[in-house]
């Protein structure tokens, strides 16, 4: 599994507490993040998108699950996504998690995608997506192997 973002957050508490998440995580179920570089806000916002889109589109595999993180996704609890994760193990799925930039996703990216998932009707700190992603994925963990965290 692999999350693909468009920058990483600045602050360093949210890259302690995404690696933490990462690190538990890592003997069971390793998560790659790998994130490609924020286009300076400047230009049209479809520019800018259009670009980012570019280099998130050159880092997803012809056979990865494209999991896009968008608002108009769809919303699931931590049992149904613990649901589908347990289903793209059982099939050896590939899946790339790709969260946009502060301006979100170009309709390229959004297209390529497989599924669309909403973490929230509600606006979130770019910056703070990632640490969601990869704590909703320990939860749903923690869930298939009924560890107690998501109690």
């Amino acid at each position: 599994m692999r999350l693909l973002t468009v920058g990483k957050p600045r602050s360093g508490h949210l890259l302690a507490l995404a690696a933490e998440y990462q690190k538990r995580l890592g003997p069971v179920m390793p998560v790659a993040w790998d994130a490609v570089g924020q286009e300076p806000p400047k230009g049209a916002v479809e520019d800018t998108l259009e670009k980012e889109g570019q280099r998130l589109l050159a880092r997803i595999g012809a056979n990865d699950w494209a999991v896009v993180l968008d608002v108009a996704g769809d919303l699931i609890s931590s049992l149904e996504l613990a649901e589908r994760l347990d289903a793209w193990r059982q099939h050896g799925r590939a899946v790339t998690l790709i969260v946009g930039g502060p301006l979100g996703l170009s309709a390229a990216v959004r297209q390529r995608a497989n599924w669309r998932w909403s973490l929230s009707p509600l606006t979130f700190p770019h910056d703070l997506v990632p640490v969601l992603v990869l704590e909703q994925l320990y939860r749903a963990w923690s869930i298939l192997q009924h560890h107690p965290y998501h109690k």
